[in-house]
């Protein structure tokens, strides 16, 4: 153990040191969540009754879901100019290679959702603090599978990158609709209530949702934490076994 949180810090201190000298990135990322929120939240207003307490958290897994896929991009630029192909030689643990470059990306949505829970208070967004936290770990969960995924993804598309594009561009977008984080779901015909169901993405935002309205007791708290566990656990499996392949 004491190896692998070792050789996680070590891939998370080569991840995260860019980003430190060049921290305006990360206020760039801003932008679409921020616009998200003051905009379309606004729009919201009424309509699905708490409107913030309702959006804050579809917007915290929109971010969840996009962010993640910054760790395939860098994979595949480092794949592209050779220098994975020096850290896969290393004795580095494969799955702390996974970990550690996923945690950049969630440390920069933790950063960016404290932001995002700061912001939306004075429009009305409640804060249930112990909620807050669980839904924020649930997410840092999620987002490791996700960007574990997001990293066989760039493996599978070195060294032009075509395959990595193409899904990430047309996948995103249609998973977010179909989880109910920008419209609920329960207004949508029943071919897409059915369609919805069957993305693990749904059970996370029900779950985000009341976590962060403080319900923890919510039945679906245990489903989102389950489908977060699968996307973790196959995500690093799936990982695991293309960094091998690569070497």
């Amino acid at each position: 153990m004491t190896t692998f949180l070792r050789d996680t810090a070590t891939v998370f201190t080569r991840e995260f040191r860019p980003s430190l000298r060049n921290p305006t990135g990360l206020l760039f990322d801003m932008g679409q969540p921020l616009l998200f929120l003051f905009l379309f939240g606004s729009l919201l207003d009424g309509a699905v009754g708490s409107s913030w307490q309702w959006f804050v958290p579809g917007i915290l897994v929109m971010m969840c879901l996009t962010g993640p896929m910054s760790a395939g991009y860098t994979l595949l630029v480092e794949l592209i100019g050779g220098a994975m192909e020096r850290l896969l030689v290393t004795p580095l643990n494969r799955t702390a290679m996974l970990v550690g470059k996923s945690a950049k990306a969630m440390l920069t949505l933790l950063v960016q959702a404290v932001l995002i829970i700061a912001l939306a208070i004075p429009l009305g967004f409640e804060l249930h603090a112990a909620g807050v936290l669980a839904g924020l770990a649930q997410l840092v969960l999620f987002g490791v599978g996700l960007g574990a995924f997001s990293l066989v993804l760039a493996i599978k598309s070195a060294p032009g990158g075509t395959l990595f594009y193409i899904v990430s561009q047309s996948i995103v977008f249609p998973l977010l609709l179909l989880s109910g984080v920008l419209l609920p779901l329960e207004t949508a015909p029943g071919w897409l209530q059915t369609a919805g169901r069957l993305n693990p993405i749904t059970y996370v935002v029900d779950a985000q949702r009341a976590l962060f309205a403080g319900d923890l007791a919510s039945p679906s708290v245990l489903y989102g934490t389950a489908a977060a566990c699968a996307v973790a656990a196959a995500g690093l499996y799936l990982g695991n076994r293309a960094l091998r392949q690569a070497v």
